[in-house]
């Protein structure tokens, strides 16, 4: 999320806390570590991250250690990063609801159809001779390019599913990020597709979803794919150009799947799958692979009953 320019010393006097490193350094987003841009803001609370979030592109980090600041980066120090930055990404995007079916702040372009039901929230930008079927929901901050179809009762930016284990409960890492939907998307009845948690969610142009697919926080999802009736895409992800993933396929978060990759109905992707690649199975692997290994497994019974008659 980018922010109003401020600087180290204004952000840490938000969160009345010590700071190292130069007072007037610009702090001009909040970002989280697998997102972070220069100028960003993120934190870091565990310490088998903390070279990775100091060597990282942000120039702000809050940390729970006091460690020297590295070159050109600033320090903030807190006992809990994550309240923390939760604190700041409520001071710089506050709680505002729209309470109209259209927030006044929407744009909607011309030739645009909203069928009964639909509703769109605060700063949602809708292109051109897109078509929202009834009980279309798009969360504040979504965009959606021109020639966009979106199927009854999809919901178009929900929050991130990310949380923090406390003792006794879970605590909440607040979304402030968008939905991003390019030029000639159809989207599938009951889709859910989760904002950023700081950054876009995005689905590439001429991408189809079929019916009730999900799509966690963060992913991208390149052009000309698509994706069958419900897929799960855990957060973070990247889908290439021309994917096919076809019936109940699971993607586990933080991976790569490369262009023109296929995976068959209801595999389990547990590592990143290369360019052109055919996988099947759970967890999936080449699927010439897997189904030779099926076709082994139905010989087994077979094979084990020679071996009994010949006594072995």
């Amino acid at each position: 999320m980018k922010i109003t320019p401020h600087t180290l010393a204004d952000v840490a006097a938000l969160l009345n806390a010590e700071f190292a490193g130069p007072a007037d350094l610009p702090v001009t987003g909040l970002n989280e570590v697998h997102m972070v841009e220069h100028g960003d803001l993120m934190f870091v609370d565990h310490p088998k991250y903390y070279d990775k979030a100091l060597a990282s592109a942000a120039t702000t980090v809050l940390i729970n250690k006091k460690v020297d600041a590295p070159q050109g980066k600033g320090l903030i120090f807190c006992d809990e990063p994550f309240t923390a930055f939760n604190q700041l990404v409520r001071h710089f995007q506050p709680l505002s609801y729209s309470l109209k079916p259209v927030s006044d702040t929407a744009v909607v372009g011309e030739g645009t159809v909203l069928h009964p039901g639909v509703y769109i929230g605060n700063n949602v930008t809708v292109g051109r001779n897109c078509v929202l079927m009834p009980g279309v929901v798009l969360y504040d901050n979504v965009v959606i390019g021109n020639d966009v179809i979106i199927h009854a009762g999809a919901i178009i930016g929900g929050h991130a599913f990310y949380y923090k284990k406390r003792a006794d409960h879970f605590e909440k890492l607040l979304t402030c990020g968008r939905v991003v939907i390019h030029d000639h998307v159809e989207i599938g009845a009951g889709c859910t597709i989760d904002a950023g948690v700081t950054g876009d969610t995005v689905i590439g142009r001429h991408t189809k979803l079929d019916n009730q697919v999900h799509i966690g926080h963060d992913t991208v999802i390149g052009e000309m794919c698509l994706l069958a009736a419900q897929v799960g895409i855990a957060g973070v992800c990247r889908i290439g150009n021309r994917v096919t993933l076809w019936g109940q396929v699971g993607i586990a978060s933080d991976l790569v799947i490369h262009d023109g990759a296929v995976v068959m109905a209801q595999s389990g992707v547990t590592k990143d799958i290369p360019a052109g690649s055919v996988q099947f199975g759970s967890p999936s692997d080449d699927s010439r692979q897997r189904l030779r290994e099926m076709a082994s497994m139905r010989q087994l019974p077979g094979w084990i009953e020679k071996l009994r008659k010949a006594g072995l």
